[in-house]
């Protein structure tokens, strides 16, 4: 493939890259630095929508390529979004929060066409279930540092896999990237056979 024509996922998260690797999907990859503000009135698809074009389209500006894959994924509780944690108390706060309680994850994906200069964009849900947690699982999870690249401070894939007791919907969407969709998405407009 050449430069041109080439996949770009705009992302620096190591789970995204894998799920498309996994995929079989050739792709070079570029981080796209944005504002994850949530802006006043926004809901939590539409924030990870409008965050997910905004990384494609500022990788697009960048970089060569022709299709441009952004994503972005948020924990809502309880109406709360949940970024990343600022730190090990709002880590705490917010693994406290999601003990013993059902919550969504929702992540945004957009792939734009430079060449047909159009952006496929969509939210897909899914319902995690946790288990109730003690304070020391909590500060053991913790401190490992797991949770400071996570939204609402966890990941399913990694240490806290024993903390959900199960989901409904999409595993790789709680893990960072609704593959099924994206690859389809991908497939229907033309990237890949």
């Amino acid at each position: 493939m050449n430069a041109r024509d080439r996949i770009v996922l705009a992302s620096a998260s190591p789970r995204r890259l894998e799920l498309l690797t996994s995929a079989g999907i050739e792709f070079e990859v570029f981080a796209g630095d944005v504002d994850e503000t949530v802006l006043p009135g926004e809901v939590p698809e539409d924030h990870v929508v409008r965050l997910a074009r905004e990384k494609a389209f500022y990788v697009a500006a960048q970089v060569e390529g022709r299709f441009f894959v952004g994503a972005d994924t948020v924990v809502v509780c309880d109406g709360e979004i949940m970024g990343k944690p600022r730190d090990a108390a709002d880590a705490e706060r917010m693994l406290k929060k999601l003990s013993g309680v059902a919550h969504e994850v929702i992540t945004g994906y957009a792939v734009f066409d430079r060449e047909r200069e159009g952006a496929v964009s969509a939210a897909v849900t899914t319902r995690v279930f946790f288990k109730r947690l003690r304070d020391e699982e909590i500060r053991d999870y913790i401190a490992t540092g797991c949770p400071f690249d996570k939204a609402g401070a966890y990941a399913i894939q990694g240490g806290a896999a024993y903390m959900v007791e199960r989901i409904e919907g999409s595993y790789t969407n709680v893990v960072g990237l609704p593959l099924c969709e994206v690859v389809e998405t991908l497939r229907r407009i033309g990237a890949i056979a």
